[in-house]
């Protein structure tokens, strides 16, 4: 288990923040606003990755320097030991974020969550007199 805790130390690092659109670069994003996700959790990247057949841990007690209040981060690895890459489509950190920033919006767990909020912020815009106040 020790050399498996040092191999992991060596994984590349993925944020959610690098892949989150509501956040700034400044914030920390580094993709595109037009191609990143909305709010992925470390979860979802994690089930991307798998699903691109890369190896992957989450560490939950971690935390974005920038942003501490949310929790955790994923480990990727991209090449092994002697340098042939894990998954040939992916050669680089920036195209693992755009594949997986990809992915995130079609995860199972995603669309039953994204349903409600939907219908609810549509039946609150209908309700309620709006409109500019006479003088």
């Amino acid at each position: 288990m020790d050399g498996d805790i040092q191999n992991i130390k060596k994984w590349i690092v993925l944020y959610p923040i690098y892949i989150n659109s509501k956040k700034t670069l400044a914030e920390g994003r580094r993709i595109n606003a037009s191609k990143a996700c909305e709010n992925p959790t470390c979860v979802e990247i994690y089930d991307c990755c798998s699903h691109l057949k890369l190896p992957c841990a989450i560490e939950s007690e971690k935390a974005y320097p920038r942003d501490f209040m949310q929790r955790g981060r994923v480990r990727v690895l991209l090449k092994r030991d002697d340098g042939s890459l894990c998954n040939p489509a992916i050669t680089s950190r920036k195209q693992l974020m755009l594949q997986v920033a990809e992915l995130v919006p079609r995860h199972p767990g995603r669309t039953k969550k994204q349903e409600p909020a939907t219908t609810s912020t549509a039946g609150a815009s209908k309700s309620g007199k709006g409109g500019k106040k006479k003088r």
